[in-house]
């Protein structure tokens, strides 16, 4: 195969790779760091109110675009009520239905949510804004203020703040003291902004939401201005006129309908509570994937039994072994026995850890050598020569084991990690050595395979890479192109820069 169809074949790799693990982590929410949290807020109404005589139907406006938030799971709480959702002007409503009910009732919805900043949901363009119908002497004190801001501002935005701020001076004119009159509470407050603003032909309307703070027995849902510039929908605070959303400010629902209706009960009473919890940013990024990407999900890691993902998560760092090998033997041309010995050893090193893993390996294969060499005299054949070999390794295994634990050494236990066919195999090869080019090049290649080994210990017992690599398998593409890029390379490796370091002097 030419050398650019492995450049194509390296290259479309590594775009698929690249790609998958982007929308994974960026769009799906999938986290680069392990035993990563994000906060979670579980926001609850409780609805309680007395039963009629008849058929009962309760309606309250519930979350439906929830700018710098996104939702998690929702879900409703009612003993035998029928539950439904649906559209309304104001956004979702849910809506609750019962035959008969006796005793006084509680419906609650509960509804949890995390903070994403990328999330900037944004409503549709609303229809233009229409003069509103205000009765005297109401609407001459409403033209009045209008026509003076009009003078004083210069957009939607800055109509809007100087207007806020004219109906919070302390000391207010004729016409303020007039439009203030009749407000009760902050919602009445922004009812009028609203009208004001409709006049001015700028449209608005009233948000409500609830400021997540920690645990809340009773969490208060807090009045919000919104109006639209011609581009998108903007927020104010209707008691300073500042433009802004205050801090992890859930909106619950937009405009005048009321919150909570109730058909066939009475003595209604709306309670509402926010407890925030911790979960793994991965179990987030789970159910966000099952919304956005339900084929994707499926095909996940994390959807696999426990004990399946365990197994998974080692041998998924074979191939970074792998590439370590490669990168030693191809680009420095350190000589080593069998082509993955090496990395299996780095597994055994995995449980034996790195100082015993070595004496263990090194002190088997010194063993099993100096065997080998006496199997010698007897000129068996090859097969039960290897035969021979292999069960003399296992015996030496058991011997250590034994030794060790009589010793009070629990780590010479370990031992029994070790491939033993591996080990077989390469006590053969360095005995094979030996005899055909002598023991400098037998001690050369076995070093060399223990120093690969060790390298590929300490690149596979990387906590965050395993976790990387096994919540982004598909970066194992881009590992693939790496290999297959080295695999053409046919250059000078850096043992060999030094050994004819002479020919390039002269």
């Amino acid at each position: 195969m030419k050398q650019r169809y492995v450049y194509a074949l390296a290259a479309m790799l590594a775009i698929i790779g690249l790609a998958v693990f982007t929308y994974k982590w960026q769009v799906l929410g999938f986290p680069l760091t392990e035993d990563l949290e994000k906060p979670v807020w579980t926001i609850e109404s409780a609805i309680s109110f007395d039963p009629g005589p008849g058929t009962i139907k309760v309606n309250q406006q519930i979350p439906t675009l929830t700018p710098g938030f996104r939702v998690l799971n929702q879900n409703s709480v009612s003993r035998g009520y029928g539950f439904s959702v649906n559209y309304g002007s104001g956004g979702r409503e849910a809506q609750w239905a019962i035959r008969r009910a006796d005793g006084r009732q509680t419906i609650y919805y509960r509804i949890s949510v995390f903070e994403d900043k990328t999330s900037e949901q944004s409503d549709t363009m609303p229809p233009l804004a229409t003069p509103p119908v205000i009765n005297e002497p109401f609407k001459t004190a409403v033209d009045v203020i209008v026509s003076d801001v009009e003078e004083q501002s210069a957009d939607e935005a800055s109509f809007t703040s100087e207007l806020l701020r004219r109906m919070n001076d302390p000391s207010p004119d004729p016409n303020v003291e007039l439009l203030m009159s009749n407000v009760e509470d902050d919602a009445d407050f922004v009812n009028i902004v609203t009208t004001m603003l409709a006049a001015a032909l700028i449209p608005a309307r009233m948000v409500r939401g609830v400021e997540l703070d920690g645990r809340q027995r009773h969490a208060d849902l807090v009045p919000w201005l919104e109006i639209y510039d011609g581009d998108r929908w903007r927020y104010f605070n209707p008691a300073t006129g500042e433009e802004n959303l205050p801090r992890r400010f859930f909106v619950w629902w937009r405009g005048n309908e009321p919150l909570i209706s109730v058909e066939g009960g009475s003595n209604v009473q709306v309670d509402f509570a926010v407890q925030e919890n911790h979960l793994a940013a991965v179990a987030i990024a789970e159910t966000q994937a099952a919304k956005q990407g339900g084929q994707l999900i499926s095909f996940s890691l994390y959807s696999l039994p426990i004990r399946t993902q365990a197994v998974y998560g080692v041998l998924l760092m074979i191939p970074i072994g792998a590439l370590v090998m490669v990168v030693i033997r191809n680009f420095v041309g350190i000589d080593a026995f069998g082509t993955f010995m090496p990395v299996l050893i780095a597994l055994a090193f995995r449980e034996t850890k790195l100082i015993w893993g070595v004496v263990l390996f090194t002190l088997l294969v010194a063993l099993g050598l100096s065997i080998r060499f006496l199997l010698e005299r007897l000129r068996l054949l090859l097969v039960p020569r290897l035969s021979a070999v292999l069960i003399v390794v296992v015996l030496l295994m058991l011997l250590i084991s034994l030794m060790s634990h009589k010793l009070g050494m629990e780590t010479g236990l370990s031992v029994a990690l070790f491939p033993m066919v591996i080990i077989a195999m390469t006590i053969e090869r360095m005995s094979v050595v030996w005899e055909e080019r002598g023991a400098a090049d037998a001690m050369r290649a076995g070093g060399g395979s223990l120093l690969i080994a060790m390298a590929a210990y300490i690149f596979m017992g990387m906590r965050w890479l395993e976790h990387i690599i096994f919540t982004f398998p598909e970066l194992l593409l881009v590992v693939l192109a790496i290999v297959l890029l080295a695999g053409r390379y046919t250059g000078y490796r850096l043992l060999e820069l030094r050994r004819f370091k002479a020919l390039a002097d002269s």
